[in-house]
C-alpha cells in the first residue's frame, strides 16, 4: 500500500484547510486509516481515525474535537481531513497511516503551518 498526502499549506489562524490521503496498491488489506501529526520537538499525536471495513467508526484526538472532521471516499480510496478554525498550535507535519491485520503503512506527510 502506498499513501500520498496533499492539501497542506500556510494559513492564518481561524482559516480552514482540507487534507487528502490517497491510498493505492493492495488497498483491500486496509481496515483503518488515521491522520497523525508531528510538531517540531513534540511526540506524534493521533488526530483522527476512521474504519474502512464497514460502519465508518470514527474517533478524534481531544485537541481537535469539534474543529476537524475525517471522512472517506471509498471509491477513490481517499481519506480527507477537514480542518476548521485552525490555530497556531495545529502547525505540524500531518501524515496518514493505514492499518491492516498485520501491517501498518505510513505516508510522507504534508506540512500545515498556521501563522499570522
Amino acid at each position: 500500500v502506498q499513501l500520498v498526502e496533499s492539501g497542506g499549506g500556510l494559513v492564518r489562524p481561524g482559516e480552514s484547510l482540507r487534507l487528502s490521503c490517497v491510498a493505492s496498491g493492495t488497498t483491500f488489506k486496509i481496515n483503518v486509516m488515521a491522520w497523525y501529526r508531528r510538531a517540531p520537538g513534540k511526540e506524534s499525536e493521533m488526530v483522527a481515525g476512521i474504519s474502512t471495513s464497514g460502519g465508518d467508526m470514527i474517533n478524534y484526538g481531544d485537541s481537535v474535537k469539534g474543529r476537524f472532521t475525517i471522512s472517506r471516499d471509498a471509491a477513490k480510496n481517499t481519506v480527507y481531513l477537514e480542518m476548521n478554525n485552525l490555530k497556531p498550535e495545529d502547525t505540524a507535519l500531518y501524515y496518514c497511516n493505514a492499518y491492516g491485520i498485520d501491517n501498518v503503512w505510513q505516508g510522507r506527510g504534508t506540512q500545515v503551518t498556521v501563522s499570522s
